[in-house]
């Protein structure tokens, strides 16, 4: 492993945007990270709705970043309070998902997302995010299907 882990033993990085395949791929992660001694950085990503642009005065009293942060805290002790130990860092940037996550990654050994997150239309096998940074990683990516999504598919056919 080759990540910026100061102790040398790597970094995963996690995309986590609070879809149920976004905790499956940071459960997934997690696990890979305690097998192999690394650290998990868990990424959320977020953006300004676009009725932000169209809005006069954004509402002050609304922290898109502080509500970000709260949301992936919450899901990281979540997940996190049925796994073993492992070293979990966070972070939330501002930007275009597929971008900021292919971003955190270029000094990760590992890139984790899920299948589908919380923009997806039903029946993509691949949400574009996770479609993305298959195709544009610095580094190897693995893709969490959430159980639901594979039941669904087999229905829809």
């Amino acid at each position: 492993m080759t990540g910026n882990d100061p102790a040398g033993r790597g970094v995963v990085v996690v995309g986590v945007d609070g879809s149920e395949a976004s905790k499956d791929a940071l459960r997934w992660g997690m696990n890979y990270a305690r097998m192999v001694g690394a650290t998990v950085r868990a990424v959320t990503v977020w953006r300004f709705p676009v009725a932000f642009l169209w809005s006069p005065t954004p509402d002050p009293e609304m922290d898109l970043e502080d509500a970000a942060r709260q949301a992936l805290k919450q899901i990281v002790e979540q997940v996190a309070g049925d796994q073993g130990q492992v070293k979990i860092e966070t972070e939330v940037v501002e930007g275009p998902p597929a971008l900021m996550l292919l971003e955190a990654a270029e000094d990760a050994d590992l890139l984790v997302v899920g299948s589908r997150g919380h923009g997806a239309f039903a029946g993509m096998l691949l949400g574009s995010v996770s479609e993305h940074c298959v195709h544009q990683a610095p580094c190897p990516v693995v893709v969490i299907r959430h159980p639901h999504h594979a039941e669904q598919q087999r229905s829809d056919s």
